[in-house]
């Protein structure tokens, strides 16, 4: 059944979402960019922040952004929803004296970040991308563009590549970025000009590789979309496409309804544990301050938290045609058939039973169809930040997500559909 128009042009802008979100720092940058272009004011943490109700705001902390939308008949009890995605995605980040190079290749020093699929990452065009820390105090963010590769050695030279090819970890990851001498060159100066700043300058950076190729649109009755970092951008535009659609003055369509959140945290890929990350204080500190803007003493706010959800989205497997017995034997999401719900007995996914239900409700408020997920017995389960912020607010919490294949890979695989599904049950979630 081939795609609607408005989803197709939905993956159109993830595309654009994705290619202006190479690293955390440009999508917490885009988050803003975006929601501030929708009529959100941005904030800054060092300041006061405004006491009236009816605002739509947004504030940035590294490469995490969270923003939200208080009803104008807010009261210091009114519960919120906040959808939860992140914003890293497993690679590389540059290691400290990072050009290096050998008998006439300048190479980029790079360290691996989270777990990807190391394989994946041959062969393509190349970024650098992420942000610098000027000697006069400012941040800027840098993205070269195509500059990098990592080329894999030729079936002549290593005649059991197909066999079963493992990449070492540190001699043969390190990806060329031109021709010359390591002494006379210098890889920051090639952020450098992207930024516009002086190379000499630049007394810290966080940067990272990524995919130089824009999101595409595919196979038959244009059913899939590839791209970097689907893994967690996919959420993360789905949730600020869902913020933007909320009504600027009164939040939700209807009278009492809860103050919509959006939490697109950093570091999920490293287990969430930083000021930026999930497992870190960035929600309390934004929910703390946005309660007490509307009078909440703790007691208050706590009484709101215990009528509060926390929809948790991050992606999830699709059955692999080519591995299915990798697969639970019943339960097996497909692309194109919706979000899925997931669930786990040992708690990596925080939903239960009255969890379920409510995803239940708001798939059949937005009109889109469900699928669940569970893992194989025999097959490790990941985690995400689902039970994180379970833990530290206390919110009732559920994951959800979109199913795909080539999870961790450099270039990621979805369903057309289902990205649009995910923003419009995003949309009938944060109206309550």
């Amino acid at each position: 059944m081939p795609v609607t128009p408005v989803a197709l042009a939905h993956a159109d802008d993830l595309a654009d979402f994705i290619a202006a979100s190479p690293s955390s720092h440009h999508a917490a940058s885009e988050v803003a960019r975006r929601l501030e272009d929708a009529g959100f004011v941005p904030l800054d943490e060092t300041q006061p922040w405004p006491s009236q109700p009816g605002g739509r705001f947004v504030v940035v902390r590294d490469g995490a952004a969270i923003a939200w939308v208080v009803p104008t008949d807010a009261a210091a009890t009114t519960p919120v929803q906040v959808f939860g995605a992140h914003t890293d995605s497993p690679g590389f980040k540059l290691k400290p004296q990072p050009t290096t190079g050998t008998k006439g290749w300048l190479q980029a020093a790079v360290e691996i970040y989270g777990g990807p699929l190391l394989n994946s990452w041959l062969d393509r065009e190349l970024r650098l991308a992420g942000r610098l820390a000027l000697a006069d105090g400012r941040v800027v963010l840098a993205d070269t563009g195509p500059l990098l590769r990592l080329p894999q050695l030729a079936i002549h030279l290593d005649r059991g590549a197909n066999s079963g090819l493992e990449l070492d970890k540190q001699l043969q990851t390190q990806p060329v970025w031109g021709l010359g001498d390591p002494s006379s060159a210098d890889i920051l100066a090639e952020l450098a000009a992207s930024a516009d700043v002086d190379a000499a300058d630049i007394r810290g950076y966080d940067v990272v590789v990524a995919d130089s190729a824009r999101g595409a649109v595919f196979g038959k009755d244009d059913a899939f979309f590839a791209a970097g970092r689907l893994d967690d951008l996919a959420s993360v535009h789905a949730g600020v496409v869902a913020l933007a659609s909320l009504d600027p003055s009164t939040g939700t369509q209807a009278a009492g309804g809860p103050i919509a959140v959006l939490a697109a945290f950093d570091h999920e890929e490293l287990g969430s544990g930083s000021r930026s990350g999930a497992a870190g204080p960035f929600l309390e500190d934004v929910l703390e301050r946005m309660y007490a803007s509307l009078g909440a003493d703790p007691s208050q706010r706590r009484q709101a938290y215990a009528s509060s959800w926390c929809l948790s989205s991050d992606v999830g497997h699709s059955v692999h045609p080519n591995y299915v017995a990798k697969h639970d034997p019943v339960v097996q999401p497909v692309l194109g058939s919706g979000p899925i719900l997931k669930i786990n007995a040992n708690q990596r996914y925080a939903t239960d039973a009255v969890g379920s239900s409510a995803w239940s409700s708001w798939c059949e408020r937005a009109g889109i169809a469900s699928q669940e997920f569970v893992s194989n017995n025999t097959v490790a389960c990941g985690s995400t930040i689902g039970p994180i912020t379970a833990t530290r607010l206390g919110l009732r919490t559920v994951d959800v997500g979109i199913p795909i294949l080539s999870m961790h890979s450099a270039r990621e695989l979805a369903g057309v559909a289902d990205l649009h599904d995910l923003t419009r049950v995003a949309e009938a979630f944060f109206r309550g």
